[in-house]
């Protein structure tokens, strides 16, 4: 894995594969390429890999990878990181793609913001929900504490430790990181604006039992506006359905309204959408245009599943497909990286 830098290429970088998504499934992607001995550039506008599994909750826990009973989400990434290490994929952070087009000869032309072009063979998608923003908490005066006493993501939990924290949501996130901070926070109050949970039910039950324990209290509101003296965030007044204004004193302010996904540049490159997702072949997960591949949450077929475990599951049947797309002519085997000496070479094994 080689970081590039954000200077502008003078002339176009030609590479077998341009991925697009730093995420978990855009950097098992090279690794399902590599193993077969191709090569590939990934893309990320976000300024570090990751994708939104290191955005927006980089130390919550994941129980659904296999061999891995419990793994931080940026453990998670760390770990492809160093799986992937063998083939030197570069990484273009910081990039959005704004140009993208079919050449006659078959390859793809692609133009990064930042003034990097590439000429590539096939092209992978790997771009989660697209390019996204959270629900802001909408009061007065907010703009001035964001990042910093009004948070959307957690990005250090142990700066919590202590803090008298407020959090707004009824969904996984809000429950989850409700769950997570309660043995650590001075205070907790959980402020959602309806009596039912979007969350999963074993978190709301387990929630309520901390409730019942008295150890949090939940209030059905809506933030109404902040409580601040010398440019200090203080607290929040929430405002109940009655009409009622409560204040809650607090050091911290976690929202977790969800997201704003939105495809971006995507949704104009010509592609087959639906409900603003791209539409593939579940054999191959070749979109509507020859060539261009997609893996991840930014895809759909029938019976499509948002996990991570099943976008490692499209990266591998991708990877094949690619291979075929690039080298029609050459005959596939079907290697194990246990036995066979390519793939030992490939990774690195000692002999």
């Amino acid at each position: 894995m080689t970081e590039i830098s954000s200077n502008a290429a003078a002339a176009p970088i030609s590479t077998e594969v341009v991925i697009i998504g730093a995420g978990p499934c855009g950097l098992f992607q090279v690794f399902e390429l590599g193993l077969l001995g191709i090569g590939a550039h990934v893309i990320d506008s976000l300024a570090h890999p990751g994708g939104q599994c290191a955005e927006l909750y980089p130390e919550k826990p994941i129980y659904d990878i296999p061999a891995l009973p419990v793994c931080g989400a940026q453990e998670l990434v760390d770990r492809l990181l160093e799986q992937i290490k063998p083939f030197k994929a570069p990484l273009h952070l910081g990039h959005e793609v704004t140009g993208f087009a079919r050449a006659a000869n078959g390859r793809f032309q692609l133009a990064t913001a930042g003034g990097v072009r590439f000429d590539a063979g096939a092209v992978v998608i790997a771009a989660g929900l697209g390019s996204f923003q959270p629900r802001r908490i909408g009061v007065e005066g907010a703009e001035a504490f964001e990042g910093g006493a009004i948070q959307y993501r957690v990005k250090n939990a142990a700066q919590l430790a202590g803090k008298r924290l407020v959090v707004f949501g009824g969904g996984d996130s809000a429950l989850d990181w409700t769950l997570e901070l309660l043995g650590r926070a001075a205070s907790l109050d959980l402020v959602h604006r309806r009596a039912e949970f979007r969350a999963a039910p074993a978190s709301v039950a387990r929630m309520r039992e901390q409730l019942a324990a008295g150890r949090m209290r939940l209030f059905e509101a809506l933030p109404h506006s902040l409580i601040k003296a010398d440019g200090v965030l203080r607290g929040i007044n929430i405002r109940s359905s009655d009409g009622t204004v409560q204040p809650l004193a607090a050091d911290q302010l976690l929202v977790f309204f969800g997201l704003h996904p939105k495809l971006g540049p995507i949704a104009e490159w010509g592609l087959e959408l639906e409900k603003k997702a791209l539409r593939v072949d579940p054999e191959k997960f070749q979109t509507s245009v020859p060539g261009v591949f997609a893996v991840g949450d930014i895809n759909t077929y029938p019976g499509k599943k948002k996990l991570i475990l099943s976008g490692f599951h499209e990266a591998a049947l991708a990877a094949f497909a690619i291979q075929h797309h690039l080298y029609p002519q050459k005959k596939q085997f079907l290697q194990y990286t246990t036995t066979s000496p390519v793939m030992h070479q490939r990774l690195g094994v000692p002999d």
